[in-house]
């Protein structure tokens, strides 16, 4: 009997002691957790956290935002030939009571200008002397939130048109950006373009560079820079130079 009490006292006190132990460790484990929470949650929701910050500072400079002024180099490649198209040139924004106005002096390789407004975009060739006219039509909200983005638009103004993503920070020419990736809600937009994406700089609210995707593996990507915000711009830019001859086509299908 005292072997036996002996062995049973000796197994209880190994167990209790086995079992305090694994409890203590349970509960160190637990506390770690519990410890743990607050930066695994942080962890989930660092990139919401992040796209929100963009977009509130985006929605900061709309509220203040006149015009814009830039230089750009407009880089389209085309896949199918493998072959990368080059324009240059300044591009114009000013807001005014009814939208926002956009004009493009393209200078190179040919001079050709580009102006928007009234949801009416007009492309004039000055070497043969004719203006293209498309008319957005129904289509005219959709095409002003695509002709704004990172110029003069809202940050929350996008998540109308777009399901936005933070893509993370990236350098660029010395100007730490931050990525957003928007892809379009509509069906018949993402048939055309699959995803944009912009390189915002946080400290203007403006974009730097944007890469416009389509589903055929075509791409354009603009990079601006010399970016002036809210300075006069002559009202002359907001017109087309046309002549007495200039001759006025609205493209098949408008």
């Amino acid at each position: 009997m005292t072997g036996q009490g002996t062995s049973f006292h000796t197994k209880f006190t190994f167990r209790s002691k086995w079992t305090s132990g694994k409890t203590r460790r349970i509960r160190r484990n637990c506390a770690l957790c519990l410890l743990l929470l607050p930066s695994l949650a942080w962890g989930q929701q660092k990139p919401d956290a992040a796209l929100e910050h963009v977009l509130d500072q985006l929605d900061n400079a709309a509220a203040n935002f006149r015009s814009a002024q830039a230089d750009f180099v407009w880089d389209q490649y085309q896949k199918v030939v493998d072959e990368t198209d080059t324009q240059k040139g300044t591009v114009y924004y000013r807001r005014t009571a009814k939208d926002t106005e956009m004009a493009a002096d393209i200078t190179d390789p040919d001079k050709k200008y580009v102006l928007m407004t009234e949801g009416k975009i007009q492309v004039y060739q000055p070497r043969i002397d004719q203006v293209a006219v498309y008319n957005s039509g129904k289509n005219r909200e959709t095409v002003e939130s695509f002709m704004v983005l990172g110029f003069g638009g809202g940050g929350h103004d996008m998540l109308k048109s777009f399901d936005v993503s933070y893509l993370g920070k990236e350098t660029l020419n010395g100007v730490e950006t931050e990525k957003l990736d928007l892809v379009p809600k509509a069906q018949n937009i993402r048939n055309s373009i699959s995803h944009i994406v912009l390189w915002i700089d946080p400290a203007r609210g403006v974009s730097v560079q944007q890469g416009v995707f389509q589903p055929s593996g075509d791409y354009r990507l603009a990079k601006y820079s010399d970016i002036r915000i809210n300075q006069k711009i002559a009202e002359s830019v907001f017109k087309l130079k046309t002549t007495g001859k200039t001759k006025f086509i609205a493209p098949q299908g408008q």
